[in-house]
């Protein structure tokens, strides 16, 4: 388990932010599943999620980056609880797989001119000696707006996207599950995207990760 409980430059629990951070969500929890339950609801929440600040950067997966700016997407929001987890020696790593969300609004499907999302990024965190997936990348507001529910982890049993929301509507479908990582592969990510989305770019894959493509999310 060591791989999952080590620091490097994406999980980078001992960045000062992370560990005051990280006790200001903990408190008093001494048991790994209560530890696991405040800091998932803490990177849900306080996090705020916009998918439009994907960055090629690597310093751009690092969980103390993604504290810093205070919104993100769900990779580094999912890199940040499973920087947290292992803080407090809780096994974690990064999830990743496609998916297709059928309640994605107007702007972001012109933005992605589809609604299929790859490289979507969970927690997988040992608890009670089994894997359990979290998924912390829809603050509470935002599922508010969507009219789905905010999706709860009790430390037992995978937390994933809601097939449906709150009416029944179809909402989010899993397609293809590129496993899980110990370290983050930004190689793997980069190309992913720019290869899913290459009207994000005028660029070509660039293997130094220098390119950037963002947009506001008021566009």
């Amino acid at each position: 388990m060591s791989e999952y409980l080590s620091a490097n430059t994406s999980f980078d629990f001992e960045h000062p932010e992370l560990v005051s951070y990280g006790a200001s969500l903990v408190g008093d929890a001494r048991d790994p599943v209560e530890i696991a339950k405040r800091l998932y609801l803490g990177v849900r929440d306080d996090i705020r999620y916009n998918p439009y600040r994907f960055d090629t950067a690597p310093e751009s997966f690092s969980a103390s980056n993604c504290l810093a700016k205070g919104e993100s997407y769900c990779i580094p929001k999912a890199v940040l609880l499973g920087a947290l987890c292992r803080r407090y020696g809780i096994p974690a790593r990064l999830g990743l797989a496609d998916v297709q969300n059928h309640l994605a609004s107007p702007q972001f499907l012109a933005y992605l001119r589809t609604n299929i999302f790859v490289m979507h990024g969970y927690t997988d965190i040992y608890l009670n000696d089994r894997w359990v997936k979290a998924t912390p990348a829809f603050d509470k507001n935002l599922c508010q707006l969507m009219n789905v529910q905010a999706l709860e982890f009790n430390g037992l049993e995978d937390s994933i996207f809601h097939a449906f929301d709150n009416d029944g509507a179809k909402h989010m479908e899993y397609l293809r599950e590129h496993g899980t990582f110990a370290v983050v592969p930004v190689d793997f990510i980069v190309q992913s995207i720019i290869e899913a989305y290459p009207h994000l770019t005028d660029v070509a894959p660039d293997p130094d990760n220098k390119k950037s493509f963002q947009a506001d999310l008021s566009s």
